[in-house]
């Protein structure tokens, strides 16, 4: 399926396997396939041209069958992750007591 669309990074890969699960091959094909038609009927002077051949981006093919894959998994901190930053707020307090005395005490 990667001969017909522009697959640029994992991203793009993990979009192409959704779309493939969700919509079918035979649709994500047809697709690329008329948007490849229309990029090269375009006013670009040389469109056209059967040496280089317009793959649509895996993105162009989501919005012309209307769906939207999931947004991509983030890997969310653990909670002791979160030691470092602790740390540093502690530092900060730690200095920010030595520099102003009892007036940062009352807030």
């Amino acid at each position: 399926m990667e001969h017909l669309l522009r697959v640029i990074n994992e991203s793009d890969r993990q979009t192409l396997a959704w779309l493939r699960t969700h919509v079918g091959d035979a649709r994500v094909a047809a697709a690329a396939r008329h948007l490849a038609s229309r990029a090269d009927t375009g006013n670009t002077g040389n469109a056209g041209n059967a040496n280089s051949p317009r793959k649509p981006y895996v993105s162009a093919v989501c919005r012309y069958l209307g769906v939207w894959p999931p947004a991509p998994d983030t890997p969310r901190l653990a909670d002791d992750d979160h030691a470092t930053g602790d740390r540093y707020l502690a530092q900060i307090r730690e200095l920010l007591k030595r520099r102003g005395g009892t007036d940062m005490q009352a807030g």
